[in-house]
């Protein structure tokens, strides 16, 4: 599914979302548990982005981790935001963010973000949820909402993730490594697939003697804790350059103005002496 989008040559920075794009999107996420944002990224950045993760893969001596679920010719790069500046400006992109927000709210954090470099022989990832292994009923309001960035195009024969329609709205997860109809979510270079984090989906496989490049921005609901440890996994001083709202996400504020408070501060306000915030109990 796909809602109208602005030619990613004509976004700034700063480009707003409007208010009904993103109402579309998120009817699209209600109905279909996923929708595409169209040109959602410049094609430059996505060349800046391939550019770094191959440095960083050859830096790093990343290999495929060889497992069923990570797969045997996919090179996984992980907890991007510690590695290099250029993927400080994913998580709060303003062509995806506001979409996110309103599937999860603005209390929302980064979960994860991983580069996903699909070779050339890989085999189809199973189909999963990203929330199965949360021990709650399904269905339920979303407690993950997660992208894939499309650093190159995403066609059927090198690998787009596969979707179930609508299975974010089963009552419960998928049958793990059976086989189960999926149609490919084939997206351009600079589309940005957004879906809720119950849908039933999996990267395909690569028939193609090329890779398939995408970063997985991945998002969770601020009382829910992180796939990826961002207050542990990235330096303090590389945290202090993140802007304000990077710093949130990364989970240095409070949720509600109350989770994840330290002796009544937010995180920030301890690290960094940012202005002081009420707490919950203060205004009640």
């Amino acid at each position: 599914m796909e809602t109208e989008s602005p030619d990613p040559q004509d976004l700034s920075p700063n480009f707003p979302t409007s208010t009904t794009v993103v109402s579309g999107h998120l009817s699209e996420i209600a109905e279909h548990g996923y929708t595409v944002v169209r040109g959602g990224f410049t094609h430059q950045l996505a060349d800046e982005l391939v550019e770094t993760l191959d440095r960083l893969e050859t830096d790093n001596s990343i290999a495929p981790a060889g497992n069923m679920f990570e797969g045997s010719q996919t090179w996984r790069i992980y907890n991007l935001l510690a590695l290099d500046p250029i993927f400080a400006q994913v998580p709060v992109h303003p062509t995806v963010l506001p979409i996110v927000e309103g599937v999860l709210d603005e209390g929302c954090l980064v979960s994860s973000i991983s580069s996903i470099t699909i070779g050339p022989g890989e085999r189809a990832q199973p189909i999963h949820a990203d929330d199965q292994v949360m021990p709650i009923p399904k269905p339920h309001p979303a407690t993950v909402c997660n992208s894939m960035w499309a650093l190159t195009d995403f066609t059927q024969a090198n690998g787009a993730t596969r979707v179930v329609p609508g299975t974010h709205l089963a009552d419960h997860s998928p049958p793990y490594a059976k086989p189960l109809n999926s149609i490919p979510a084939e997206i351009d270079k600079g589309d940005i697939l957004i879906w809720h984090g119950s849908l039933w989906h999996g990267g395909g496989a690569n028939t193609t003697t090329n890779r398939r490049y995408g970063i997985a921005m991945n998002y969770c609901a601020g009382w829910v804790r992180q796939q990826e440890n961002q207050q542990l996994g990235i330096p303090l001083d590389t945290i202090a350059q993140f802007e304000p709202r990077l710093q949130q996400l990364c989970g240095f504020d409070t949720y509600r103005r109350l989770i994840g408070h330290i002796n009544r501060q937010t995180p920030s306000e301890v690290f960094f002496n940012t202005e002081r915030k009420p707490v919950i109990w203060d205004t009640i």
